[in-house]
This record gives C-alpha cells, sequence and structure tokens, in this order.
C-alpha cells in the first residue's frame, strides 16, 4: 500500500474538521447505540453537512462521517454511515485502501485483542476498556494485517450472528490464531452492549 501524500493527508484533515464540526447533529442517534459524546469526540466523529461537503463528498451529505486515523494521529481514510435506514449502509471514497478501524489501541499493554467487524462495534469494546480493532466489512479483511497481532498471547473475534460474520470468524481463526466467539443470530457487540448493557460482553470475554 503506498503512503498518502502530503496533499491527501491535508485534505482528508480539512474534511475531518469540517464533519467533526457538526458531530451534534448525530449525538442522539450516537446515544442510542450506546456511543457517549466523549468517545464521539475522541474518534473525530462529524456530520456531512450540506453546507460542509468537501468537493466530491456532496453523495455523503447527512451521513455519520468516521475518520480512520493511524497512530501517527493522521487521518487515512474517511467512512460514512448512514443515519436512518438509507442504502448502502456505508460508503467510503471511490479508490480509498482499506484500513483497520482503531488500529493504535494495539499499541497499548495488553496482551489480549479482540477483532469485530465495523468501526462501532470497535468503539463500544473501546469504551469499556478493552483492546480491539474493527474490520471494515467481512470481506474487506487484508493477509498483511495479520503481522499486528504476533505479540499478542491471545487474539478473540467475536462473530456477528449471521453467514457472514461466521465467514469472517473462520478467516480470522485460519489468519491470526484467533478464538472464535459467534454472537447469537442478529446480534452484532454493540447491539448486545444496548440491549443488555457492558457487562454481557464482559461476560463473553471472561467466558473464554
Amino acid at each position: 500500500m503506498e503512503p498518502l501524500s502530503a496533499s491527501h493527508k491535508q485534505s482528508l484533515e480539512k474534511a475531518t474538521a469540517a464533519y467533526q464540526a457538526n458531530v451534534g447533529l448525530a449525538l442522539d442517534y450516537l446515544a442510542g447505540r450506546g456511543i457517549t459524546a466523549s468517545t464521539a469526540n475522541m474518534y473525530r466523529l462529524g456530520v456531512v453537512a450540506s453546507d460542509a461537503a468537501n468537493l466530491g463528498d456532496e453523495r455523503y451529505v447527512g451521513r455519520l462521517s468516521i475518520p480512520y486515523i493511524a497512530a501517527s494521529a493522521d487521518v487515512v481514510a474517511l467512512r460514512f454511515r448512514a443515519l436512518d435506514e438509507s442504502t448502502p449502509k456505508y460508503l467510503s471514497r471511490s479508490g480509498a485502501a482499506p484500513h483497520l478501524f482503531g488500529v493504535s489501541c494495539l499499541l497499548g499493554d495488553s496482551r489480549e485483542a479482540v477483532i469485530v467487524e465495523g468501526e462501532l462495534d470497535q468503539m463500544t469494546l473501546t469504551q469499556m476498556g478493552v483492546t480491539a480493532v474493527g474490520c471494515p466489512g467481512a470481506k474487506a479483511w487484508q493477509p498483511s494485517w495479520r503481522w499486528l497481532f504476533e505479540d499478542f498471547d491471545r487474539v478473540i473475534v467475536l462473530a456477528d450472528g449471521d453467514e457472514a460474520g461466521r465467514d469472517f470468524g473462520k478467516t480470522m481463526v485460519q489468519e491470526v490464531g484467533a478464538v472464535m466467539v459467534e454472537l447469537p443470530a442478529g446480534e452484532d457487540t454493540n447491539s448486545i452492549y444496548v440491549k443488555y448493557g457492558p457487562e454481557q460482553l464482559r461476560e463473553i470475554l471472561r467466558a473464554l
């Protein structure tokens, strides 16, 4: 993967800052998903408002802006999530390379890491103090990412309760030797957090 040019980084930073200024438009939605205002600020979440859309981002107006922030603090990508029932649920800029979400979390001293599918799932676990990263889609995994997990004593994958989630979990078992936890049908990490609270997720992780 080629490094981003300085101008591309500047463009991503400019867009992130502009959209972050409108994050208040998404706080009710985020609260409904159990994501606090503090977490939204930490992750620099935002909303693409019609009067603030960068050139080329007009199709993302009204969507949640989710910046992918590298360990260097540089924004390396943006994804956009619908705040309603619009489809597709997620959109990325054309030609954008895939990245793991929350990768800087792996720099801590934890000996255990959790892999989930999606940004909101990763944020949910981070709020709980769990070292986790999110893969942007069940089919987005890149083989080179397995080296990020070499120094962990144990890697867990919380597989969404659907066919795609199970397939993703099996891929993580093969790629990084993860311990797979298949969540109940129709559930993911965030939905369990919202319905049953963080203690239910802690119980799932403690049971391994």
